[in-house]
């Protein structure tokens, strides 16, 4: 059973309802995740804080590895051994998933937070039936056969493919049917938060940007939230209301997502920002970020990213910086604010 070690919101929270007037969905804090190994704990998820708004839309940015499915899951509390939740809080609507039983684990699942998994192809069981997945989802939470093919019909409606598609199987569909098919089947229980892990990983950039728009589209008409996980920070900009920055298992900055576009300050963030090309103004050579995520079995001292920072400060190895809020809304872990 996980253990809540923290009461408050810690430093680097993201808190608006107050601002806003807005109720907090969905409240994390101060979250940890360890996989147990042979040589050692890895913390996968670090003293992480992050909220998600009641219609709202907030991005998770990072590498791979860096710790994002792995929070995604621990949401879901569908973390398999060796990983162990060690600490924290996850509050949805004001109650803590991390003291729910079985039973009222099984009432959460799809009714209240569902999720879109990254590969669509290993989501969906390939001997069944589109219909028939799309049935047991529904029929697990006590909705008769009949109420779940008519509501299986509108679904696939609404994510605008053909219903006599559900007798299909998996691989008879195209990669972007099945990405679509894994969102009706996410929204079958008209959930209140969608966790979206890589949704549109390895399908081309058309496809990619007509997954976009019609998750845009589905969220205004049915009204629910999305925390939006990729390592692709471009697709996030436009897309996201805020954006929150994770790097090797801690988030190091979160702001508003034009706020962060326009004025990104961790250097982290900065190199995520020039590794993508802008479809405006004169050419720019795009930089990468020198080396690699560090060894979460023994993370470097002080700032997790300092071995590749390219703005180093002699604190930097010695002590971990804390997210401090540098404007409204704006939070980093940085030593250079």
């Amino acid at each position: 059973m996980p253990t809540d070690q923290a009461s408050g919101a810690g430093a680097g929270s993201i808190v608006r309802s107050a601002a806003q007037n807005t109720p907090l969905l969905l409240d994390i804090r101060n979250l940890q995740v360890e996989y147990l190994t042979p040589h050692g704990p890895v913390r996968a998820v670090d003293n992480v804080s992050i909220a998600v708004q009641s219609g709202e839309v907030v991005g998770l940015a990072g590498e791979s590895g860096s710790g994002k499915s792995t929070l995604a899951h621990a949401i879901l509390r569908i973390l398999h051994p060796p990983a162990l939740i060690t600490g924290g809080e996850i509050l949805f609507s004001g109650k803590d998933t991390l003291t729910m039983n079985m039973t009222e684990l099984e009432q959460f699942r799809w009714r209240s937070v569902s999720i879109v998994f990254q590969s669509a192809m290993n989501a969906l069981n390939p001997v069944m039936r589109i219909r028939d997945q799309l049935l047991d989802v529904m029929q697990c939470h006590g909705i008769s056969k009949a109420e779940a093919n008519r509501q299986a019909v509108r679904l696939f409606e609404l994510v605008g493919i053909d219903p006599q598609r559900l007798d299909a199987y998996p691989h008879q569909l195209s990669g972007g049917m099945r990405q679509r098919t894994v969102i009706a089947i996410a929204l079958a229980l008209n959930p209140p938060l969608l966790i979206m892990d890589e949704p549109t990983t390895a399908l081309d950039v058309v496809v990619q940007k007509d997954i976009l728009q019609q998750i845009v589209h589905l969220k205004e008409r049915m009204g629910f939230s999305i925390l939006f996980i990729t390592h692709d920070l471009s697709l996030l900009v436009e897309f996201s209301t805020h954006i929150a920055i994770m790097y090797a298992g801690e988030i190091v900055e979160k702001a508003p997502a034009r706020e962060l576009f326009t004025n990104p300050l961790h250097p982290y963030t900065v190199g995520l920002m020039n590794s993508f090309p802008s479809i405006r103004g004169e050419k720019k050579k795009l930089t990468g970020i020198p080396g690699s995520p560090p060894d979460l079995i023994s993370p470097p001292g002080g700032c997790r990213f300092h071995p590749r920072c390219p703005r180093m400060m002699p604190e930097c190895p010695v002590k971990a910086p804390a997210n401090k809020a540098v404007a409204e809304d704006h939070t980093v872990a940085c030593y250079l604010y």
